[in-house]
């Protein structure tokens, strides 16, 4: 009766929703019977911890990972063969991702799809469409999908720390469990977790790679949008020429780009994608500071000793507020 199986095919957890709008069957994932052998012998022997919502996460690496994500992540290891033209978009989930991709589009397909077209793909698909994640969308449940017919340079995005990478390269529908899941984060226990090791080694990369990885933070480019673009399309050596400013092409990409237009389009309202997961609900509400909203005194300060702990001894500072 309890079985992931019996459970994901009832009826109400396929069609119904919870009070706040959400599907149930977000909630069920494919559980492990959908992983190789290969697969299931490895989770017997890796760490595991309780997650967010009641299903276990496993540590592969040092990074804390869902069996169907571990899947993906060990087939992307085993598969991927970069390419040093790939441009490769690496994130921690909810910091961004949604905004960067449609960014790094826009920039990348401007000659290809100019920004002012009335049928501009970022108008009528999902960034998570148009720039795919390596682990989630092409290697998830262990497939191997033939990416060399892909046109040059090829945008690709993943949550999987440095560690991790092929050797060749929270809070309105949880919010009764807010506390828990704010004690797990602060153990390390969250999806591509600890949250400050995969922070760092990026960080670290970014510093001893300059002209490889370029490191920035959301709050960087909400603030400063113009400036943090230009620094953008400079590192990926396609600025914006002087007939571009002229015509308005910069601020036609922060405009299509930004987070009213892109979670008022209809797309993103109420289309899926291919995996299933409703468009919407990458769309929060893209602002700083909002989490003082949700946490008490106690765990803002509990947090607060955390990013000084384990960020004391880079150069790294945080403007979360």
């Amino acid at each position: 009766m309890y079985s992931f199986g019996n459970l994901r095919n009832l009826e109400v957890n396929t069609n119904e929703k919870l009070p706040a709008g959400v599907e149930n069957k977000n909630f069920f994932c494919r559980g492990e019977d959908s992983l190789s052998e290969e697969g299931k012998k490895l989770l017997s022997i890796l760490p595991k911890e309780k997650g967010w919502i009641g299903s276990y996460i496993y540590n592969y690496q040092g990074c804390w990972t869902s069996p169907r994500f571990l899947q993906g992540v060990i087939a992307c290891q085993q598969q991927f063969q970069a390419e040093d033209s790939d441009i490769i978009l690496v994130t921690n989930p909810k910091s961004g991702t949604t905004w960067l991709k449609s960014l790094l589009f826009a920039i990348m397909n401007r000659v290809k799809h100019p920004i002012f077209e009335p049928n501009h793909p970022l108008l009528v698909k999902n960034p998570h469409v148009l720039v795919p994640s390596l682990e989630r969308t092409f290697y998830v449940d262990g497939q191997v999908p033939d990416l060399s017919t892909f046109t040059s340079p090829r945008l690709l995005a993943t949550h999987v720390p440095f560690a991790s990478l092929p050797k060749s390269t929270s809070s309105q529908i949880y919010t009764n469990f807010i506390e828990e899941m704010f004690d797990l984060f602060c153990e390390g226990l969250s999806l591509h977790g600890p949250f400050w090791n995969h922070v760092l080694d990026y960080w670290k990369q970014s510093i001893e790679k300059p002209n490889k990885i370029l490191f920035c933070m959301y709050e960087e480019i909400k603030e400063k949008p113009k400036i943090q673009l230009k620094h953008l399309v400079e590192f990926l050596e396609c600025p914006f020429s002087i007939e571009e400013e002229n015509c308005g092409v910069m601020d036609e990409i922060l405009r299509m780009c930004n987070f009213e237009n892109l979670s008022n389009l209809q797309v993103n309202i109420n289309g899926k994608l291919p995996t299933g997961e409703r468009n919407k609900l990458f769309f929060r509400k893209g602002e700083i500071g909002d989490w003082k909203n949700y946490f008490t005194t106690e765990m803002s300060d509990k947090l607060n000793h955390i990013i000084e702990e384990k960020f004391q001894e880079s150069e790294l500072k945080f403007s979360y507020v």
